[in-house]
């Protein structure tokens, strides 16, 4: 149904439960020239009424959410990464987060993807894009928000993702903590799924080891088990480190160069 302003288009979107649109969308249902759609937007961004999270994409800001200026990203993702004509899962401290292990609340929505995207940042939401080869694979759920539902890593997919970006989101000690309360959601059988689709096999031994360490040795029996018909090769807890002169784990095949603590 034709609408006669962007405000009207822009009500008739959230009334039915809808907070994305972009500028082609708008196109189709006005009659304007592109010079005054441009100066709609504008005058709609600067009431609050709506945020340009990338060129073309726009968010719905309702009244209730005004003061932070912003939806939270879980209410958009899903449209934003089809708009992007990217496939997609919310991953890494997001995922942990959805799933219950919200410890330590991460500032950062963290979104795994096949492609390089440029962080988003607007209104105090910060989006991070991260590139995983053969995501595709990756065992994911669709878990239940607001606006619909988004792609989210399974717990063991987003254990092995956590240890293979420790570096990038906080460090061992960080994701240690984080383990600590995502074992209370993951089983043995989902980890060993996971574990069975990752390329990197040496993010599972560090893993399995680092669960170990952290006297969760009842979820690795399974994945131990698999590991040892895998033709894998001594690989350091902390790759960024030096691995001479340090001790050699044999069960999972690590060199531990570094000391790894949980909080809890």
């Amino acid at each position: 149904m034709k609408q006669e302003s962007l405000a009207d288009f822009v009500d008739a979107l959230q009334s039915s439960g809808r907070y994305t649109f972009t500028r082609d969308a708008v196109g189709q249902n006005l009659k304007v020239t592109n010079v005054a759609l441009t100066f709609a937007l504008n005058r709609l961004s600067r009431r609050g009424r709506i945020v340009a999270v990338r060129r073309g994409f726009y968010v719905i800001v309702p009244l209730e959410y005004a003061s932070g200026k912003i939806l939270p990203a879980d209410w958009f993702i899903a449209n934003l990464m089809k708009f992007l004509e990217q496939p997609y899962y919310v991953g890494l401290l997001s995922a942990a987060a959805l799933h219950g292990a919200a410890h330590q609340q991460p500032q950062v929505f963290h979104v795994v993807t096949t492609k390089a995207q440029r962080r988003i940042e607007v209104h105090g939401l910060a989006i991070r894009f991260f590139t995983k080869a053969g995501m595709e694979r990756i065992p994911i759920k669709d878990v239940k928000t607001s606006t619909g539902y988004i792609r989210v890593s399974t717990p063991g997919a987003t254990a092995i993702d956590l240890v293979a970006y420790q570096s990038r989101v906080g460090g061992w000690d960080r994701i240690a903590t984080i383990l600590q309360e995502l074992v209370e959601v993951m089983d043995e059988d989902g980890l060993l799924e996971a574990a069975k689709l990752e390329k990197e096999l040496q993010v599972v031994q560090r893993l399995g080891w680092v669960l170990c360490k952290l006297g969760y040795d009842a979820w690795t029996h399974k994945l131990s088990e698999w590991l040892s018909h895998q033709r894998i090769q001594a690989t350091p807890i902390d790759p960024a480190l030096p691995r001479k002169g340090f001790p050699r784990d044999s069960r999972w095949n690590v060199i531990v160069n570094t000391e790894v603590e949980g909080e809890l």
